[in-house]
């Protein structure tokens, strides 16, 4: 149990990978499993529970890498969970993402029918991410994982991702990543926002109050839902030359396609945000985990440092819409673990090589709905609550293949970017319930 911050988490029944951030270089595998025989399914989750990381020892896995098991609502249904109780859970949830796509803006490129199959589909039953500080351990812990799975008949492997931190520590496009990411209260983890008190623990963690004073819904019985937590699973390709040609033809030179690239995310690529350094990189700053998230945008309401448009004050105004009090960001924020595959595009190349690259997100939280789906659809994909209702977010934005465009606020004239292109697509995604040790033992046991 910890009560450092007022709250009581049961940290030795949930698992690690909702409360304690990846390692840093990672290596890592996603596993997506069907359960073909409901005996054998239950065997697995009992098999499972050795090797998966609570949140009082993930900072020392004892296995030597992070385990993290979910479950669709194909696969709880698979493993024989009472329907009285497959009907408690959130109706995003038991729709799943693929039937949800519209909505969230997965159509053209990015619609279902494009999907890497099996994903999207009810073959997607049981997730597993693994990750680890390298590749001998990596190795040894998808070994146990696949040789419980191939001792058991009834079970299939379905889908594999291999991830791995880039050798320049950025994502694809070229940005620091892991950086903004909120506290929990309870979970021993102090903020790395100083102006910004944790979210309460019931936002991302399922029977505990959340920033409303209240419990949020969780599904039945108290057993199966408790400690446990909803996960967004997404597979993003990122059209990296596409993104680097795009900047070239827009830019004087080279510091002016900096810049334009900053302008777009909200940082410089040495992660240090333009809240705080609107004007040049800072890697010093961007590398300080102290410092590169203690900012707020309530100084630059007009984005003339950041731009109200750009990817991370979208995804996370922090206060920059406390003045009209129509929106309590707190409500939105979630726990975002993104990891990247596909080898790096090398420096200076603007032609599409043909190789498979991205991004695979993972956020977490205790309500699909105003978390993931709310900032995804009225944050990233309409402008309407920044006052540009025909622009959507300049990276993950939209999703349809129309071209967007964003503004940057500039004195004495506004600059105005038109015909941006879809930089990413989505290749996948399922809605996943990470549920609790005490909750994998019940599924296990189920008469």
């Amino acid at each position: 149990m910890s009560t450092a911050e007022g709250v009581a988490l049961e940290l030795d029944d949930i698992q690690s990978g909702a409360l304690h951030e990846r390692p840093s270089p990672y290596v890592g595998t996603y596993l997506m499993l069907r359960i073909d025989d409901r005996a054998d399914g239950r065997e697995l989750v009992r098999r499972l529970l050795t090797i998966v990381d609570t949140g009082a020892q993930a900072a020392e896995p004892a296995l030597g890498a992070w385990v993290t098991v979910a479950f669709t609502y194909h696969g709880l249904r698979a493993l024989g969970v009472p329907q009285e109780s497959l009907d408690s859970f959130s109706p995003e949830f038991r729709e799943g993402m693929a039937a949800r796509a519209e909505h969230l803006g997965d159509t053209g490129e990015s619609a279902p029918e494009h999907w890497e199959k099996p994903l999207g589909t009810d073959q997607v039953h049981v997730a597993i991410a693994v990750l680890a500080p390298d590749a001998e351990h990596l190795r040894a812990v998808v070994d146990r994982a696949r040789s419980a799975q191939e001792e058991l008949p009834g079970i299939a492997v379905v889908w594999r991702q291999d991830c791995y931190q880039l050798p320049t520590g950025r994502t694809s496009f070229g940005f620091k990543d892991g950086i903004g990411q909120p506290s929990v209260d309870g979970s021993g983890r102090p903020p790395s926002n100083p102006h910004e008190a944790p979210l309460r623990a019931g936002e991302i963690i399922l029977g505990y109050p959340d920033e409303t004073g209240e419990l949020p819904p969780m599904p039945a019985p108290d057993i199966l839902g408790r400690n446990g937590t909803y996960v967004v699973f997404r597979k993003l390709h990122t059209k990296v030359a596409a993104y680097r040609r795009y900047l070239r033809e827009r830019a004087a030179n080279r510091n002016e396609e900096a810049l334009l690239g900053a302008k777009m995310v909200g940082r410089w690529q040495g992660g240090a945000p333009l809240g705080l350094s609107p004007d040049r990189d800072d890697p010093e700053l961007g590398s300080d985990p102290h410092r590169n998230n203690a900012f707020l945008y309530g100084d630059d309401p007009r984005g003339f440092k950041c731009p109200v448009g750009a990817h991370a004050r979208r995804a996370n105004p922090r206060d920059a819409l406390d003045g009209d009090g129509s929106v309590d960001v707190r409500l939105h924020r979630m726990i975002r673990r993104g990891t990247s595959y596909g080898p790096m595009l090398p420096d200076g190349i603007l032609d599409d090589d043909g190789v498979d690259r991205g991004i695979v997100f993972v956020f977490a939280g205790a309500h699909i709905k105003r978390q993931f789906e709310f900032v995804k659809t009225q944050w990233l994909n309409d402008g309407i609550f920044i006052g540009a209702p025909r622009e959507a977010d300049p990276l993950v934005g939209g999703g349809s293949g129309e071209p967007n465009s964003f503004t940057i606020p500039q004195r004495p004239i506004r600059r105005r970017l038109t015909d941006v292109p879809p930089f990413v697509v989505t290749r996948g995604g399922e809605y996943c319930f990470a549920p609790s040790l005490s909750a994998m033992r019940w599924l296990a046991e189920l008469p």
